[in-house]
């Protein structure tokens, strides 16, 4: 059975160094931009205040995150035993992502950077507009990602894109991938194009190193 309840002790937040601090927060994102388009407009519009440990933000952001990964269990499949699993938004490529890096990124890290990617490919197949797109982005440098690392280049994306194998056997048979027709609506695929997400990392490389520039 799901537990009966869940207990936040909001003081434990303040024994956590930045990156832990900031890596949760990449949940509440991906759970936003599937589900609910307003609660993305209160992140992205918060993002500064987020980033810079503002108690009171991060105290509602958990709040209504709980609230909505709550709503999601109660719906019927509670241990997610269908083929579905759409609060893996952004972790086929984190998962992998955390391997390749022998576990040097932190958990939060690489599903920012797996929902950057997943983002930028649903605007390559013309589902999100660009200027969306860049919100997401946004969003998510304004919180402290970086959205790109160099093993998503590793052996011209072939690691990566093991990613999508392993993903398909933890489903137990077949590759379901949420993406995104628009901010606050996800969408399930069967298939990814490895060229579209190999433009999708060179994308992200590229405006990592422009940023390096300024």
């Amino acid at each position: 059975m799901p537990p009966v309840a869940v207990f936040n002790d909001s003081s434990f937040l303040t024994t956590l160094d930045d990156r832990d601090w900031r890596s949760g927060i990449s949940e509440a994102v991906k759970v936003a931009l599937i589900k609910d388009a307003s609660f993305f407009d209160w992140i992205e519009a918060n993002a500064q205040a987020l980033a810079t440990r503002d108690a009171a933000t991060m105290d509602y952001l958990i709040h209504r995150c709980a609230q909505m990964h709550l709503q999601h269990i109660s719906g019927g499949d509670p241990f997610e035993m269908g083929s579905s699993r759409p609060l893996d938004f952004g972790h086929w490529s984190a998962h992998k992502l955390e391997q390749l890096t022998n576990f040097e990124l932190r958990h939060g890290e690489a599903v920012a950077i797996g929902i950057a990617m997943d983002s930028l490919y649903s605007y390559q197949l013309g589902w999100i507009t660009e200027h969306d797109a860049n919100r997401i982005l946004t969003t998510l440098r304004t919180l402290g990602f970086s959205l790109y690392q160099p093993m998503l280049d590793a052996n011209n994306s072939t690691g990566v894109l093991k990613g999508l194998a392993e993903f398909r056997e933890h489903l137990g048979g077949q590759l379901t991938i949420m993406l995104l027709e628009a901010i606050g609506r996800g969408v399930e695929v069967h298939e990814m194009n490895p060229d579209l997400i190999r433009q999708a990392i060179a994308t992200l490389k590229e405006q990592e190193q422009q940023a390096q520039l300024v």
